[in-house]
């Protein structure tokens, strides 16, 4: 038994300096590193003990550790907490949501909070971009030592950013604290003051994550010499070698030579291990030519490139182990594999690049109320399109799909809706259906005739009659062309033959609009006069289909008005 080294994702919105954040912290590791110490790999980042205590300085001064280190997930153009998973849950022991200090909580921290949440992800809050304050100087030691040496300005500027984003995280339903005010970690979320541009804060930040590791999660760290188990980061060709993929050891060791089952596209498949492969040192790494280094095995947590034949099969987010027993580790795999998706009869259709990814997107549009029909992994095909045709609700007519592609060219009555950020993708799904739904709604308006009231306005009238054209305000609801008009009596007083609007012809009229509409069969003095209210004619049917919809309450106002000079005539 060993303690393995925590993973830790980073996550947060666009452009808030998450790999800013991983990127000085593996520039200040390799600084620190003894020789040989850091590798990058592709896709995770590993940062030992000695590193972090070296860069921690007095924070660490005197302490122990059990935890070896920490092991970053870094996969850029992928939001990578979500696409990977281990046992069903998510794949990282830990969290840092970076947010600007500057900007506050934006769509892709909500979202990420989400995920955080459903995952009880334990979680640090790098509040970064602590230099952008106005005024702010960049001094040594901890923040409290570094408030002291700033100006008044920049003491009030820094203290009004850092209690609107903690209120903002009391609002997201989490108690968080700056980090050295803290008591309870268990109970309070650590909000570390930084700057991913400068290195400020850096050093509290490592502390704080390197502590609750050992503090709270050590039970969790421990592995066993066992067979190894893992999660694809990303299946890639690489010259000489053919198509590799880059993964997570989460539990376990892997050597070269194992046999392994990996969960495929279409099913679990077995394979060998030809080659276990580690990127050269960071200082290393910029040379071209022999860029990996051969290892017979590695142990959980690392990142590892692996050789094997068969991996095109597979993809990013895909389970795997060594083989032990071929029937039994087939089955965890297929189970490994299961979405933890409702799927329903009628719904829209998610496509998606990992099923980490396919989970956390159907989580959130399940959180919107979003019925789901399909949801599955890989580019949108023909198939696809096919069967999202046969939704009978116009809404559901849509497929969303999450860092995949359009394989074929859609010339069918549905809507692809493809993006490589999550918030995004729902953004544009949900302004989809905002503006489906009005084009559905204004399609069922011409097909059925809607409550309609009108003023006759007095000192308005342009020609008495053949037809009467008169001035008039549409009190509520709608009126078009074609429609016939009735008085407080029931009485037909003739037919909407036109509309007009600044001289212009328009086909309907809605609510607080003045035109002028010509009357066909209606005389003023006879059947219409000035000042009076007309209400639009509708047949008992169109009633009844009408009392079944969403009307406003104005339309709904008139309706009942309309039914009841009905039944009176």
């Amino acid at each position: 038994m060993y303690i393995r080294q925590p993973i830790v994702a980073v996550l947060g919105h666009v452009d808030h300096g998450k790999t800013t954040l991983l990127d000085y912290i593996r520039g200040t590791a390799v600084t620190a590193k003894e020789a040989g110490a850091i590798t990058q790999h592709i896709g995770a980042t590993e940062v030992p003990l000695d590193a972090i205590i070296k860069i921690c300085g007095p924070l660490l001064k005197g302490k122990k550790f059990k935890v070896p280190g920490l092991l970053f997930i870094d996969t850029p153009g992928h939001f990578a907490f979500i696409t990977l998973r281990a046992r069903g849950g998510a794949l990282a022991d830990l969290a840092i949501l970076v947010i600007d200090i500057n900007e506050g909580i934006m769509e892709q921290t909500e979202e990420s909070i989400k995920i955080l949440r459903k995952y009880k992800t334990p979680f640090v809050v790098a509040a970064n971009k602590i230099d952008a304050i106005p005024g702010w100087r960049r001094y040594e030691g901890v923040i409290s030592q570094r408030l002291a040496k700033q100006n008044e300005t920049a003491r009030k500027e820094f203290d009004e950013r850092l209690y609107r984003l903690i209120g903002s995280l009391y609002d997201h339903g989490f108690s968080a604290e700056r980090y050295d005010k803290i008591r309870d970690f268990t109970k309070n979320v650590a909000v570390v003051p930084i700057s991913a541009k400068t290195g400020e804060g850096i050093p509290e930040l490592l502390m704080i994550l390197i502590g609750l590791a050992q503090r709270f999660l050590e039970k969790n760290l421990e592995s066993e010499e066992r067979a190894g188990k893992g999660v694809v980061l990303e299946v890639k060709e690489e010259r000489g070698l053919g198509v590799t993929i880059d993964a997570i050891v989460y539990d376990g060791i892997i050597r070269k030579g194992d046999k392994i089952v990996i969960g495929g596209k279409d099913s679990p498949f077995t394979t060998s291990i030809r080659a276990l492969l580690k990127p050269k040192p960071l200082d290393e790494i910029r040379e071209p030519s022999d860029r990996f280094d051969s290892v017979e095995e590695c142990r959980a947590a690392c990142g590892i490139k692996i050789a094997a034949p068969d991996l095109e099969k597979t993809f990013a987010g895909a389970p795997f182990k060594v083989l032990e027993n071929e029937q039994e580790d087939i089955k965890t795999i297929r189970n490994e594999m299961k979405l933890d998706v409702e799927l329903q009869d009628e719904g829209i259709i998610i496509k998606a690049d990992a099923i980490g990814s396919l989970e956390a997107l159907s989580f959130l549009l399940r959180n919107k109320g979003i019925a789901i029909r399909k949801a599955e992994v890989g580019d949108i095909s023909k198939r696809d399109i096919m069967e999202a045709l046969t939704n009978a609700n116009p809404l559901n007519r849509v497929i969303i799909g999450f860092n995949v592609r359009l394989l074929e060219e859609n010339n069918e009555d549905v809507e692809v809706i493809t993006e490589k950020v999550i918030y995004k993708l729902i953004e544009k799904f949900e302004e989809w259906r905002e503006k489906k739904r009005k084009e559905i709604e204004e399609q069922k308006r011409r097909e059925i005739t809607y409550p309609g009231m009108i003023l006759l306005l007095p000192d308005y009238v342009f020609r008495v009659s053949k037809p009467a054209i008169v001035g008039v305000r549409v009190l509520a609801g709608e009126i078009r062309t074609g429609q016939k008009l009735i008085r407080d009596d029931g009485k037909v007083v003739g037919k909407i033959k036109s509309i007009q609007s600044e001289k212009r012809s328009i086909q309907v009229a809605k609510q607080g609009m003045e035109v002028a509409i010509a009357i066909e069969g209606a005389t003023v003095g006879r059947q219409i006069k000035p000042g009076q209210t007309l209400y639009v004619d509708i047949s008992q049917g169109e009633i009844d289909k009408l009392l079944e919809m969403e009307l406003t309450p104005d339309e709904r106002d008139t309706l009942e008005k309309i039914i009841k000079i009905k039944r009176k005539w």
